[in-house]
């Protein structure tokens, strides 16, 4: 399989239009000579016959309005395509929206006793992971799914998720054995 260093790649890219920029602008304060192309800027032609050619400010307006036409047209469709494919599911996040107090996750690195973990969680659509520490300073193992109760200084308290559904089912009036 062929892999590419893309980095190279639009590094490359961006230098030869920079370079191609410089040289253009650069043109349109005299005369560049490349080779046996001549770049004549603000200076009136001479026709075969010695005659200077007429019409050259019509062409040059005319030139002027296919620009200008063209780089609107050009704009318009970089302008539709970031606010309609784009932009269009893009969101404001609130701090609610990142708020990880009652995220439930599992352990991807155990949690010695007194010491931190890594827990990983998803939320909004992406996996994301938290330093994590027990809230009563005990152990859990790699693997256990844990619930977030507090978060300080970026460091999530979290208890075991089987211990914290127990306390909530536990909790619940009994119910009738006629149900």
């Amino acid at each position: 399989m062929i892999s590419f260093d893309w980095e190279a790649i639009y590094l490359t890219c961006f230098g030869v239009g920079l370079v191609l920029s410089v040289l253009a602008f650069l043109s349109g304060f005299g005369h560049l000579h490349f080779g046996h192309v001549r770049m004549h800027m603000g200076h009136h032609h001479v026709g075969a016959r010695g005659g200077v050619r007429a019409g050259a400010g019509r062409s040059n307006a005319l030139v002027l309005l296919c620009s200008l036409l063209s780089g609107l047209a050009g704009a318009s469709v970089v302008f539709w395509f970031l606010s309609r494919v784009l932009l269009a599911r893009e969101k404001t996040l609130e701090p609610a929206d990142t708020d990880i107090v009652g995220m439930v996750g599992k352990l991807s690195g155990g949690i010695p006793k007194g010491g931190v973990g890594e827990m990983l969680y998803s939320q909004n659509g992406a996996r994301w992971s938290a330093v994590v520490r027990t809230e009563d300073g005990e152990a859990i193992e790699r693997g256990a799914e844990v619930i977030v109760m507090r978060r300080t200084k970026g460091i999530a308290y979290v208890r075991r998720w089987d211990e914290f559904a127990h306390g909530l089912l536990g909790s619940e009036p009994a119910r009738n054995a006629e149900e």
